[in-house]
């Protein structure tokens, strides 16, 4: 019922992922999740193939067992000069707070994997055990080779329609998004007010009652019990990414980890003026929603990420961490700091402890 023999497919013991955040994923963390009995993961969405060659490598070398590795699927960017130039003209002040210019012109620093046939040859040249896609789903075709060099795939979806595109298209199992979940929303249409903003325990049910693939949540899982709770909706496993950000073996900053140990894990919100998708982390001065001022639409995905890095780098250069992108989800304040083997140890002994107390009298 809840397809916990997908698991087995997988040749993975616990029914538990570890997110891949670009940023905060890297071969260590994977290959420690990995050969602790869970499913550990890269992100590659701003890898070129080569980059994923060399990453996808070195997880290899750290462990014989599964990994996921994931990828981009936005639609490439249109590059509207308007829109750029006045989202360019809107940072200008702040750039000129730490005595710095605004690029001249924004860069598409992410390549969509729609629009990356490379990149597909190098997956198909190394095999990783698992794909990925976020933001949207690659031609059946594409998904068809992959299966064919027996790799299972994975999509992510934030609404039934969404999930249902995946499911034409060959995936074989879709990552549930809710609206709890730290980082990009996995949404196929970015443009403003297409988020249907649903919470994992609603998408959840939907999806494990009008789908026949398994369903992996994903969204505010911080621990055992929440684990133990997606399994009893429906799903075959939980997918979680916050909860690993403080372990050592992260590539987060030594910002990101403080910021996340302190009062500021209880003010998650999602903001699209960092990236120009909607993304949940820890908010900072990018987070303009609920502004009193009239504010340009932010320049389209990734081009806006590519001027805030451009504002963080300058800030940073004058001590401030004030433009930082820090994802997170809702559920952050219940993150833990230890190694990624003992929190998956934790984790799995959580889910057995709720699942002993719910079979007493």
């Amino acid at each position: 019922m809840r397809n916990l023999r997908f698991w087995s497919h997988v040749g993975v013991r616990l029914p538990i992922v570890q997110a891949p955040m670009v940023g905060v994923s890297n071969p260590t963390l994977a290959a420690a999740v990995s050969n602790a009995g869970a499913l550990g993961s890269i992100g590659l969405g701003a890898s070129t193939p080569e980059q994923a060659r060399t990453l996808i490598r070195q997880t290899s070398a750290l462990t014989d067992r599964p990994f996921n590795v994931n990828l981009f699927c936005h639609a490439p960017a249109r590059f509207d000069d308007a829109r750029n130039t006045a989202w360019l003209a809107h940072l200008a002040p702040w750039f000129a707070e730490f005595d710095a210019v605004p690029p001249s012109a924004l860069r598409e620093i992410y390549t969509s994997f729609l629009d990356d046939r490379a990149m597909l040859d190098v997956l198909l040249a190394e095999r990783p055990r698992v794909v990925s896609f976020h933001f949207g789903v690659p031609e059946p075709h594409w998904i068809e080779q992959l299966r064919g060099a027996g790799i299972v795939t994975l999509g992510c979806a934030t609404t039934l329609q969404e999930a249902r595109w995946l499911e034409d298209a060959g995936i074989d199992a879709i990552v549930a998004q809710g609206y709890e979940a730290g980082g990009h929303r996995g949404v196929f249409d970015d443009s403003p007010n297409q988020d249907q903003a649903l919470g994992l325990f609603a998408l959840l049910r939907v999806l494990t009652t009008k789908l026949s693939l398994p369903v992996i949540a994903a969204g505010g899982i911080m621990d055992g019990a929440g684990i133990d709770a997606a399994l009893a909706l429906g799903a075959c496993g939980a997918q979680l990414g916050t909860a690993f950000i403080l372990c050592p073996e992260s590539s987060a900053t030594p910002q990101h980890r403080a910021a996340l140990a302190s009062a500021k894990a209880h003010d998650t919100r999602v903001t699209r003026y960092l990236s120009g998708r909607p993304a949940r982390g820890l908010v900072n001065r990018l987070y303009l929603e609920g502004s009193s001022e009239p504010l340009p639409q932010a320049a389209e995905y990734p081009l806006a990420y590519d001027a805030a890095k451009a504002l963080h780098a300058a800030a940073v250069l004058k001590g401030s961490h004030e433009f930082a992108a820090q994802w997170a989800g809702q559920g952050a304040p219940l993150a833990r700091a230890m190694p990624a083997a003992q929190l998956i140890q934790t984790l799995a002994d959580e889910m057995g402890e709720v699942s002993a107390l719910a079979s007493l009298p």
